[in-house]
């Protein structure tokens, strides 16, 4: 007899195969002696649409609402099905005896798998695995302490009452409020208040009013002295007129040194990557967007093998990691990360003791590292060299010392007033070697860092040259998706209701949405013409401005979620019975469309074009998608839409910016920001002329045909000729 394990990916399903000895079977399975591990696709189960009860909610009328099944029932993926039905069969093969759960070890995890044997009719005795790394002998050890699975059973509950809410709040409002308004509006509880807080920054920026400061500055014997205002430590004022009269005062006296201070400073290297970190540095540095980052990540953790699992909301490795950690340098030390690798391999890393060791704060899976597989740069396209440099730089980053620093600081009088200047020498650049970041203090910012020479206490300079600058306060910058992810994984600053409890709350379950999720919360934002980016920058629509007037208020706050997980964590201890939770929820329910129905707003399209859709006539609406101009029909019954242009990957022969595709087929044209205009077919002709019509496979085998050519022996036509003499 047999026992099935089920993963919840096929790269995590391939890596229990390995250890438990089974090899590929057929398709969608591995099989050995005693194990059969299969696995999901993530969900391949969901809850089933509204048309799935009753064909009468395929149309959407307000008049059917709410829909509120008695029993939320689950339904097949059809994309997925064929994989479903490969785990169904194992599930009911007659020499399976048991069923090991191997999904993530996690709420959504617990969920994925019990959906999964759910929908399969599984009848068989199930234990659990619960392992927070997929490495052999993370594997190897969960496998010798596998826990019954109805231990879990209160954690199934919890995901099952998530799941349910997010439905029957999500359909009922999305429903009410698109066929009230009929404009295709959409809310739920983490993109609505994603929304709101963004507006909330909007609102700030449009209410912001400059406001003039001014900064006096003392220069002598080649040193710039700052003024402080003696009371508060700040460096501005924003009195012109004091200004002028500190000015003033100061020519009248020499500036005294008053005190010199000498201290080092140490700036410690930064904790490794979750995925919400990565996306962040991905989009400052080379501008990817959440879903561009996950899916290169993605590609280089299941095809290239040589990053860890990304959707991680974990900064820190679990100790059984550390054993393997020579291991994953050998792997990464090849091209510019060699040299520093091997430094850090001799130092013998897996007897020592590091700080971002931590089993407490590793829950499902730990920090994004490189693996122990073989790397092959050459095979890496070129984003998935930027992402694979981040990893690796900021892992070998993590065994350097801290970077250190020596800061002088020069206190100084004039008269009645103070003022400072301060000086920075390197000491020791540790970890900025293997990554370039500042070792700056935050409270510095407006006083530049100069070469100071040496200077005792007592000594006076007479030359004094006292100058006033004058600046400008600027308002709070506009949200980009870097900043936009760090404002959902902590939305407690636009949280009106501060309770601990709820702080606390938002903070242990990573704020709106997951690190899973929220690459394609804020895509959706896009797709459904709720934002638009100006150059990096996030904007909010007018069909957004417009919706958050419409929606009830409580689906504008962050506080929902922090209510909801406060519960479902109470049911996952078994503190709370989930029916209680989701009677509460059929209420609230109700209690919204009701709001939604009360409500007496109404939606304008302000982007309407005189254009009339060719399918129902109905005038078209103008819209910025993320990286397209379209126009759609208001109808959200009819759904038609047309590009009008895109943003293309084609560079500008004149400025090389990126240039904007106009029209269909033939009549194609390229345009740039700068003037320039060409046609496709001219454009075709002049990347042909430059070499440009080569692509990533022609280059790979080429390079391929290469290095088989350099392992074959030399031989000259002149040696072929003489190859078959024979000398007496």
């Amino acid at each position: 007899m047999k026992t099935l394990v089920l993963a919840e990916k096929p790269s995590v399903g391939r890596d229990i195969g390995r250890v438990l000895h089974c090899t590929p079977q057929g398709n969608g399975f591995l099989e050995g002696k005693d194990y059969i591990v299969t696995w999901g696709l993530g969900h391949l189960v969901t809850l089933k649409d509204p048309e799935g009860y009753d064909k009468k909610y395929k149309e959407w009328k307000m008049e059917e609402l709410p829909i509120m099944p008695k029993k939320l029932e689950t339904e097949v993926i059809r994309q997925t099905a064929k994989q479903f039905q490969t785990v169904k069969k194992l599930v009911q093969r007659q020499d399976v005896k048991e069923i090991v759960i191997a999904t993530d070890a996690g709420r959504e995890g617990e969920l994925v798998a019990r959906w999964i044997l759910k929908e399969a009719r599984n009848q068989k005795p199930c234990r659990r695995l619960w392992v927070s790394s997929v490495t052999d002998k993370a594997i190897r050890d969960g496998f010798a302490h596998l826990k019954n699975s109805k231990e879990y059973d209160s954690l199934y509950r919890a995901a099952v009452s998530r799941a349910e809410a997010d439905w029957l709040v999500g359909i009922n409002a999305t429903r009410a409020l698109t066929c009230k308004y009929n404009a295709q509006l959409s809310c739920g509880r983490v993109q609505t208040p994603t929304l709101a807080m963004i507006q909330a920054r909007e609102n700030e920026i449009r209410r912001f009013v400059p406001e003039s400061y001014y900064m006096i500055t003392a220069k002598a014997d080649g040193i710039t002295f700052t003024w402080k205002e003696g009371k508060t430590g700040s460096l501005r004022t924003y009195q012109k007129e004091r200004a002028q009269e500190i000015k003033k005062e100061c020519e009248k006296h020499s500036l005294i040194i008053r005190k010199t201070e000498k201290k080092e400073k140490k700036v410690y290297p930064p904790l490794l990557y979750d995925l919400t970190e990565l996306q962040r540095d991905a989009n400052k540095r080379f501008g990817l967007s959440a879903k561009e980052t996950l899916n290169i990540m993605q590609r280089l953790y299941e095809n290239h093998k040589v990053l860890t699992y990304p959707r991680t909301d974990s900064r820190y490795l679990t100790s059984d990691v550390v054993g393997t950690l020579s291991e994953r340098l050998d792997a990464c030390a090849v091209g510019p990360y060699r040299k520093m690798a091997l430094t850090v391999k001799a130092q013998h890393p897996e007897t020592k003791k590091w700080s971002f060791v931590d089993n407490k704060k590793v829950s499902d899976h730990h920090a994004i590292i490189p693996t122990e597989q073989f790397v092959d740069l050459t095979h890496m396209t070129n984003e998935e060299r930027k992402i694979y440099d981040l990893v690796v730089r900021r892992f070998l980053s993590a065994f350097c010392p801290p970077c250190r620093y020596e800061e002088t600081v020069i206190y100084a009088e004039s008269g009645r007033e103070q003022f400072v200047a301060r000086g920075k020498v390197m000491i020791d650049e540790g970890f900025r070697q293997v990554q370039e970041m500042n070792c700056e203090d935050e409270s510095s910012r407006d006083m530049k860092d100069q070469t100071l020479p040496k200077i005792g206490q007592g000594m006076e300079f007479k030359q004094v040259q006292v100058d006033i600058r004058e600046g400008k306060t600027t308002p709070p910058p506009r949200f980009t998706e870097a900043t936009l992810l760090s404002a959902m994984e902590n939305p407690v600053k636009y949280m009106e209701n501060k309770d601990r409890e709820m702080v606390k709350t938002i903070g242990e379950t990573g704020g709106l949405g997951t690190v899973a999720t929220r690459a394609d919360i804020i895509e959706k934002l896009f797709h459904t013409f709720l934002l638009e980016k100006k150059g990096n920058e996030i904007h909010i629509t007018s069909k957004a401005k417009q919706l958050l007037e419409l929606v009830p208020e409580d689906l504008k706050k962050p506080e929902l979620t922090a209510e909801w997980e406060m519960k479902l964590s109470k049911i996952a201890k078994g503190e709370l019975d989930d029916r209680v939770f989701m009677n509460e929820i059929r209420g609230y329910t109700k209690e919204l469309l009701q709001e939604i129905r009360r409500e007496e707003g109404t939606f304008r399209h302000e982007n309407m074009t005189n254009k009339k859709c060719p399918n129902c006539g109905k005038r078209l609406l103008a819209v910025n998608g993320k990286n397209a101009k379209l126009l759609v029909c208001q109808d959200r019954a009819c759904g038609y839409r047309e590009t009008v242009s895109r943003t293309t990957n084609a560079r500008c022969p004149i400025c090389h910016k990126r240039m904007e595709m106009i029209g269909k087929g033939d009549d194609s044209m390229f345009v740039c920001s700068c003037g320039h205009k060409e046609r496709l077919s001219k454009f075709q002709e002049r990347r042909k002329k430059e070499g440009g019509g080569v692509s990533k496979r022609d280059v790979h085998a080429y390079m391929k045909k290469q290095q088989k050519e350099a392992k074959e022996p030399v031989n000259s036509a002149f040696a072929d000729a003489l190859k078959n003499i024979r000398l007496n």
